[in-house]
């Protein structure tokens, strides 16, 4: 590396920094504004309220904004080196455009690789104790209110339960059905379960066993009966923004196990686990993005290459934003979805590219 590509990558680093502490400080002050009705209403602990909730907040939403802010912070650079005529000087000398990039996208290769590390395991991690505290100080009480639920436990193992009150982790008109094909091999009926937690297992109450070998049939009843099933009391406890406390290994065994089961909203597990995928290469892109448009001199100043930086990366949050709801609705494709606009991006950038001087 040469003396100029360190004087770049220095200024971009401290630039993105900058950006990130001011709009995260921004947006802590929002925060706190409407959600202190909630920590007095609760009555929060002062130090909860700090280390559990914002000293997880922060990280969220630094990381969360990271390819924006990386874009503004390369415009907000870019703009100012074209404005002092340092990118003329620097082509003047021989070097090519694409070397002028280089820099650049180390900076962001960098931040790319660290996003992909924080988002995958270190964010999670934080996210538990900061969406803890929101269940605990902020949402309501919880309490589960699904009826008729159908459940696929094993691969040939059905559960049905008709409801569920997780403030005693109890279940109501509980079934158990094991089939072989479209046969039907054996039943339990229990008029509830109850989850033992010093055994760790369900206590099936008051049961039926009814058992079929071809014509032959036998009903065994019970009164209780303990047992393990692929089933927890955790299936039924708030799942408020549970794909975001999921490191990488956790939320590819939730995406498994809701697939398994055929339930509904796994489309929300794939968007997280493919969007922390895409969102290093967002960051690179975003970056060579912001060089390519703000690198040309403008009559109109700093302030307005700043200013249409703004505007595109905002336009991309909400065209990511329209395709992922788009997703989850079960209209378009996760991968589709999460990789759409990173190739749009990285299309415009190509076509500014073709505009600039070299």
């Amino acid at each position: 590396m040469k003396l100029l590509d360190w004087y770049i990558l220095k200024r971009f680093l401290q630039t993105y920094i900058f950006v990130v502490l001011v709009i995260v400080l921004v947006v802590v002050m929002i925060d706190y504004t409407e959600k202190v009705d909630n920590f007095h209403k609760t009555h929060a602990p002062g130090n909860e309220i700090f280390w559990d909730y914002y000293m997880n907040f922060v990280p969220y939403w630094a990381n969360y904004i990271s390819p924006l802010m990386v874009f503004i912070a390369t415009v907000f650079l870019t703009s100012r080196l074209a404005a002092r005529t340092e990118i003329i000087a620097i082509l003047s000398s021989g070097v090519s455009f694409v070397r002028l990039l280089f820099p650049y996208v180390l900076g962001a290769t960098v931040l790319a690789v660290a996003t992909y590390f924080m988002v995958n395991y270190i964010i999670p991690q934080a996210n538990k104790v900061r969406i803890a505290f929101e269940i605990k100080y902020i949402n309501d009480s919880y309490t589960y209110s699904g009826r008729n639920v159908h459940l696929k436990i094993a691969p040939n193992t059905y559960a049905y339960l008709e409801s569920y009150n997780n403030s005693i982790n109890t279940g109501y008109k509980f079934t158990l059905e094991k089939v072989d094909g479209n046969l039907l091999q054996q039943k339990l009926s229990a008029d509830r379960i109850e989850w033992d937690a010093k055994k760790k297992k369900w206590a099936i109450i008051d049961y039926k066993i009814r058992a079929i070998d071809g014509i032959k049939e036998t009903l065994t009843p019970g009164t209780r009966m303990d047992t393990t099933l692929n089933l927890k009391p955790d299936d039924f406890n708030s799942d408020f923004n549970l794909y975001e406390t999921l490191t990488r290994p956790e939320l590819n065994k939730r995406i498994n196990l809701l697939q398994s089961r055929g339930a509904d909203g796994v489309e929300t597990y794939l968007l997280e686990k493919y969007s922390r995928d895409t969102r290093p290469f967002a960051i690179i892109i975003l970056t060579v993005m912001g060089v390519i448009m703000s690198a040309r001199k403008s009559r109109r100043g700093v302030g307005w290459q700043v200013a249409l930086g703004f505007i595109l990366a905002f336009t991309y949050l909400l065209f990511f934003m329209l395709a992922k709801g788009i997703a989850e609705s079960g209209n378009l494709n996760p991968i589709v979805a999460v990789w759409l606009p990173n190739a749009i991006f990285a299309g415009i950038g190509v076509l500014l590219y073709n505009t600039i001087p070299r």
